[in-house]
């Protein structure tokens, strides 16, 4: 029998980069398309990430500066979307969408249009608030005083644009338009407060032309962001303005139901909170509102009703696991029951030494821990349960650079950031980083 003939290093190599791709087939990446990433759940599924943080803290892969704003970045495709603004005089500001390469941080394009931010709080006034919506070959992006742009990812060619207050005689709120566009089918469902009762109009995302307006603007639209949940065996448009909830036909917007919630100074800010039969409403001066879906048809009735002691968020989107909420309020984290909204605990130690009742953090879940950026511009890794607040690890990320905070304790950071293929990334009044998250 002749000897066995070895394997040469070609060879070699082949079954080395098979048993790579193998062992790492399992390992799911993600994009971050749009407001609290896909479906607008704040929960990013992929494996691979670090169990704690380095001594010396994250890797960054890039950092890109940028003008002041609120909204978070998006990342699709490759690329990363992003909205700043400069002041060039006065209440005179440019806007801009910057869109960079997600591995380089190298510019592909960007975009600019002018604005006036006369009318506007002015503390608050630094740039544009909505996250950029990236849906195929098409961006969606909104600017603070309602500039519409659906722009061609490709080279940032404006395919339609619409102005709410031009197109549509809507008044923009104090605070800015906020509510991200939202994709649904061939729909851009947007919150304009607009007149004749164009609250929220849909337009053919390829177009622009209107599909349908509903909602009296008797009041302003507020600042939530639109969701779309299933319940009572049909797809509902949830809207929460600060009048009331509302559920619409995303088809048609034909009013399913609506909840009455009036919401001092119209600060709808968190984002609606759906856990199974259950819908969670919370703001800062009203409390929270615990709706319960019902199973048969489009309908809900009110489960609870908050006291002092339940959730009041200004900006924060609590979270719900299980049979209990957590999320920040009157400053600090706290858990509370789902059933009836009674406080299981509270705790500062998310944010040490922050004792104003303002005090913000954004919640991301992955697996049975959270990625949660602070204002203070650390990330944290944690679990939480009815037990209390179990911190794994924490970093510093990026500075805080808000300057006009009603915040004894200095500036804050108040962006949302993006989770995608393996990094975070997050941004400021002065830049944008991208750091990795990638177990080595």
């Amino acid at each position: 029998m002749s000897a066995q003939r070895r394997p040469g290093p070609r060879v070699v190599e082949i079954i080395a980069a098979c048993l790579l791709i193998a062992s790492t087939s399992s390992l799911r990446a993600d994009d971050w398309p749009q407001w609290r990433g896909n479906g607008r759940l704040a929960v990013w599924n992929e494996t691979g990430l670090v169990d704690r943080f380095p001594e010396t803290g994250l890797k960054i892969t890039w950092r890109v500066p940028v003008n002041a704003g609120y909204s978070g970045p998006a990342v699709a495709g490759g690329r990363v979307f992003v909205t700043d603004a400069r002041r060039t005089s006065g209440s005179r500001v440019v806007e801009r969408i910057l869109v960079l390469d997600e591995r380089s941080g190298k510019t592909v394009w960007s975009k600019e249009w002018d604005a006036n931010y006369s009318g506007l709080e002015m503390t608050f006034a630094l740039g544009p608030r909505a996250t950029p919506t990236v849906d195929g070959d098409l961006v969606y992006v909104l600017g603070a005083m309602g500039n519409l742009f659906a722009l061609n990812v490709k080279d940032g060619s404006v395919a339609w644009q619409k102005n709410f207050v031009d197109d549509f005689d809507a008044t923009i709120p104090s605070w800015g338009a906020t509510a991200a566009p939202l994709v649904d089918g061939d729909r851009l469902i947007t919150l304009v407060g607009g007149e004749p009762d164009a609250k929220v109009i849909a337009f053919n995302k390829r177009t622009g032309a209107e599909l349908w307006r509903a909602l009296s603007s008797d009041w302003e639209p507020g600042y939530g962001q639109p969701i779309i949940v299933e319940a009572g065996g049909t797809r509902q448009l949830m809207i929460w303005h600060p009048t009331a909830i509302s559920s619409l036909d995303p088809s048609t917007g034909r009013v399913f139901w609506e909840i009455p919630f009036q919401v001092d100074l119209g600060i709808t800010v968190p984002t609606l909170v759906q856990s199974g039969p259950l819908l969670l409403a919370t703001t800062f001066y009203n409390g929270a509102r615990m709706l319960k879906l019902d199973a048969d048809k489009p309908a809900a009735t009110v489960l609870w009703r908050g006291d002092s002691f339940s959730p009041h968020s200004i900006i924060s989107t609590p979270i719900v696991q299980g049979d209990y909420i957590y999320g920040m309020s009157q400053g600090q984290l706290q858990c509370w029951e789902v059933a009836t909204g009674k406080q299981v605990w509270r705790t500062r130690d998310l944010i040490p030494g922050r004792t104003t009742p303002f005090a913000t953090a954004f919640f991301v879940r992955n697996g049975d821990r959270y990625f949660i950026n602070t204002e203070r511009g650390d990330l944290v890794i944690a679990r939480l349960s009815p037990e209390g607040y179990k911190e794994i690890s924490r970093t510093h990320l990026i500075e805080p650079t808000h300057p006009y905070a009603r915040e004894p304790q200095g500036t804050v950071h108040w962006s949302h950031p993006a989770y995608a293929n393996r990094h975070v990334i997050v941004r400021n009044d002065k830049e944008i980083l991208r750091a990795s998250l990638a177990q080595d």
